[in-house]
């Protein structure tokens, strides 16, 4: 690691910052990890589009497809592909607290920034903060890595802004996805802002966060692999224009990128992102690569319409 668990805080302000893109895990037709597609995607990624980390494995990544050691194996492979490059953030989330310990303890080993753990599902559970405030304790408490938090609608509830102000104080929490309402990270950003770094996952939404609520982090999903060329940079470009304090520059280029996200909308099929996202990285010259069961691979009908939408968007390629 290169900071200490006493200056995780500090690290992470000094450092955690820019455009971090969740990656979507390349997979050959055997479904064997693609290595080598993601080496070359990350390159691409941090050399040419301007991305400054990389969030590895989490559920664009289909982790929860893959084994222990595959996780393991992905972490070291971005690690390797991002040195020199930018940063990785490992998405240790599981049901199994000894696996997401295990995962966090690798993830620091083989030299990750950060990792990033999903609230976990509890079920039965009407007021469940004690619990979650002791299990992000307990995982604090056996590593020294910086921790995100992660509260989605997936889990079944969402974290408080309340509780996530508490998780906040403990050493080496330093992020939090937070995939809310906007009104709950906006009152996150009011009570926790000098202690934890607050985002999510909204491109839309990125600008006027950073605007009015003067975040320095973009954690993250993939619109910056999809909405981004090597000469087509706008997201890169809309951001440093918004750090720089020309937020009307900043708009503009924003809203020009409006076609390319209907186009991306408007040929998604509702039960197949990862497999259309992927087919949208080949579209741009990226590794996509099949996607494991149980998820779906698009039908020839649903490629053509995404391939006629990707030629009319005005992606420069």
């Amino acid at each position: 690691m290169k900071y200490s668990k006493k200056d995780a805080k500090a690290y992470a302000r000094a450092n955690f910052k820019g455009i971090w893109a969740a990656a979507l895990t390349p997979f050959t037709r055997e479904l064997a990890i693609d290595e080598d597609g993601l080496h070359k995607n990350m390159a691409h990624w941090m050399d040419d589009l301007g991305i400054n980390g990389v969030f590895v494995a989490g559920k664009q990544g289909e982790f929860f497809s893959m084994s222990l050691e595959e996780r393991k194996r992905v972490f070291e492979v971005a690690v390797q592909a991002a040195a020199g490059r930018g940063g990785t953030i490992m998405s240790c989330s599981d049901q199994n607290m000894d696996v997401v310990i295990d995962l966090a303890r690798h993830a620091q080993r083989v030299g990750a920034d950060y990792i990033v753990v999903h609230a976990p599902l509890l079920h039965f559970f009407k007021a469940q903060d004690e619990t979650l405030y002791e299990y992000y304790r307990y995982i604090a408490e056996k590593v020294d890595i910086g921790i995100a938090l992660w509260s989605h609608p997936d889990s079944g509830y969402l974290m408080s802004p309340e509780l996530c102000n508490r998780l906040a104080d403990i050493e080496n929490i330093v992020a939090i996805k937070y995939s809310v309402p906007r009104p709950m990270y906006t009152k996150l950003s009011q009570l926790a802002g000098d202690r934890i770094l607050v985002s999510t996952a909204s491109e839309e939404e990125w600008l006027d966060n950073i605007v009015e609520l003067n975040w320095q982090l973009y954690l993250c999903s993939s619109p910056p692999c999809l909405l981004q060329t090597k000469t087509d940079r706008r997201m890169r470009q809309y951001t440093d224009l918004a750090f720089a304090g020309d937020f009307n520059a900043a708009r503009l280029v924003r809203d020009s990128l409006e076609p390319v996200r209907e186009a991306l909308r408007r040929t998604r099929p509702t039960e197949k992102p990862h497999a259309h996202q992927k087919y949208w990285q080949e579209l741009l010259g990226q590794v996509g690569g099949a996607v494991r069961r149980p998820l779906l691979e698009l039908t020839e009908s649903e490629k053509q319409a995404t391939r006629q939408a990707f030629v009319e968007c005005g992606l420069k390629l």
